[in-house]
């Protein structure tokens, strides 16, 4: 069985709250993130049609900051399928609802594995792929993928072999003082 991305696109709204804030008066990323994990959820949850659960979540850079009083909008779509697998692709916006002003906050990539009901991983459907922009964002997720498996390796082998990379921290603010 294969599905479109169209199949499985989630969008979602929610207008920013004081009680959202952080020290500083912007909204926390706290809350963001938790929202974007709802969001990956609910689109990988369609597209599966299993209960699915956060395997890990790639880098997400804060761009700007997220004021009280914007609208947010999330929208979340699979860019990839493994065999249980799926990388939601999420891009976060908001709005300033007095100007219509829309900034691009943050955008990141959430891998959801769906499950069963014992827990064990679960099969599911392959992407039709009907655009460039698809096709990309599909290959963009194999080349993270591979890239992230070789960063594995490479911080595996510091670990076994520390003195071998001693010379790496001679130009950065660090102090060694190993007895």
């Amino acid at each position: 069985m294969f599905k479109t991305t169209e199949d499985s696109k989630i969008q979602i709204s929610e207008l920013m709250l004081p009680s959202n804030t952080n020290f500083g008066g912007k909204i926390h990323g706290g809350y963001i993130l938790g929202l974007m994990d709802q969001i990956a959820f609910a689109c990988a949850s369609k597209h599966s049609r299993s209960y699915c659960v956060t395997a890990s979540v790639d880098k997400v850079n804060f761009l700007r900051p997220i004021e009280v009083g914007e609208l947010v909008t999330m929208k979340a779509s699979i860019n990839y399928v493994g065999k249980s697998s799926m990388v939601v692709g999420i891009r976060v916006e908001s709005e300033n609802i007095t100007t219509g002003e829309v900034k691009h906050c943050n955008s990141s990539y959430f891998t959801m594995v769906a499950v069963d009901e014992f827990g064990k991983t679960a099969s599911v459907p392959g992407l039709i792929i009907k655009s460039k922009i698809e096709a990309k964002r599909f290959i963009r997720a194999i080349k993270r993928r591979e890239d992230d498996a070789k960063k594995a390796e490479f911080l595996n082998e510091i670990y076994k072999n520390v003195d071998d990379y001693l010379d790496l921290l001679k130009d950065f603010r660090v102090k060694i003082d190993m007895k």
